[in-house]
């Protein structure tokens, strides 16, 4: 049986097309994804689906979907968009297609009913692959926009919060990702020959220009817009960081962009710590599965800096398939609900 699971997010739509043999164990794995700016390309969303799958599409049993996308400000609420994209996946493949929701997979006539248990229900999915690695750990998935911070007791997630809103008051969930947060969210000074300078509050550059300076990313990594427009070079990058204060490339050096770029790296590091610590002392667990974009990046620093003890995701998934780690969940999720069924 092959199962298609898709994380639709709000910059990013991830695929992994999971195989299963007659018992249910998995026997191939193979992930995609697309920048797909939700906010402006939601009408897309159905065509950019059943490109993901590709020559796979006539194989596929079924499609489990998860979400994070009904919050972009192209849907006056969030129910508005999650029935929306609920109803543009499921009339896009001519199989069983189910959705991600707080209690497990529902059909699309329950998300109608009851929109809000599938919103950023993505975390749902992931949580059961870190349960697979330890009975007792904290799940820390870090993509491009967000983190999820969940604590795992006997096998099952035991996350406080259940919504976004919720999560962000328990430390559940943090706002900041491998590549998109804008940098003055993560700080209101930098450092600059000595001193620390108040930064201009415009959308100049974001976390990706960070870690592209830093080397912790390639090009092909940087899979989201500029805000610049131009390209995502080193020195492109540089450009856009040195705005940040109000300077150029003729007015700062390499070394001066260099500073800056460690200086924002390591608080966001510290403000994923801290969350992490406040979860884990919460819940008296100090084992963490770090996965995501940013599982090494960010995860295993906020690990250490936390003092915890950390095991990534690749021990029991390829690298390139803990970047869509709730993709492949989803497919797990929705294999498991037609064998059931």
């Amino acid at each position: 049986m092959k199962i298609a699971g898709f994380d639709i997010g709000g910059a990013n739509t991830d695929v992994a097309v999971v195989d299963f043999d007659e018992s249910g164990n998995i026997i191939g794995v193979e992930t995609d994804f697309v920048y797909l700016p939700m906010w402006m390309k939601n009408d897309e969303l159905s065509d950019a689906l059943i490109k993901l799958l590709g020559n796979d599409i006539d194989e596929i049993d079924g499609v489990g979907v998860s979400m994070t996308a009904e919050l972009v400000d192209a849907y006056k609420t969030k129910k508005d968009g999650v029935i929306d994209i609920s109803n543009k996946s499921a009339d896009s493949f001519n199989v069983p297609v189910g959705f991600v929701g707080l209690e497990g997979i529902m059909e699309l006539s329950q998300v109608v009913d009851n929109p809000m248990m599938v919103a950023a229900a993505n975390w749902i999915a992931t949580a059961p692959l870190a349960a697979k690695m330890d009975q007792n750990c904290i799940l820390i998935d870090i993509g491009s926009t967000t983190t999820d911070i969940i604590p795992i007791k006997n096998g099952e997630e035991c996350a406080l919060g259940r919504s976004d809103l919720e999560r962000l008051k328990t430390g559940e969930l943090v706002y900041s990702g491998t590549l998109r947060t804008n940098v003055v969210a993560l700080t209101d000074k930098l450092p600059l020959d000595g001193a620390m300078l108040r930064i201009a509050s415009e959308l100049f550059a974001v976390t990706a220009d960070i870690q592209m300076i830093l080397g912790n990313i390639t090009e092909e990594e940087y899979s989201c817009d500029t805000m610049d427009g131009s390209g995502k070079s080193v020195e492109d990058c540089m450009r856009r960081l040195s705005r940040v204060v109000c300077g150029d490339m003729d007015v700062l050096n390499q070394h001066n962009i260099m500073t800056m770029a460690m200086y924002i790296y390591s608080e966001q590091v510290s403000k994923i710590s801290k969350a992490l610590l406040e979860v884990s002392n919460r819940n008296n667990i100090s084992k963490v599965i770090t996965t995501g974009l940013g599982m090494d990046i960010l995860g295993a620093k906020a690990c250490e800096q936390a003092g915890l003890e950390y095991t990534g995701m690749d021990k029991i998934l390829k690298k390139e398939d803990c970047v869509v780690a709730p993709a492949v969940g989803t497919a797990i999720l929705m294999e498991q609900f037609i064998r059931n069924k």
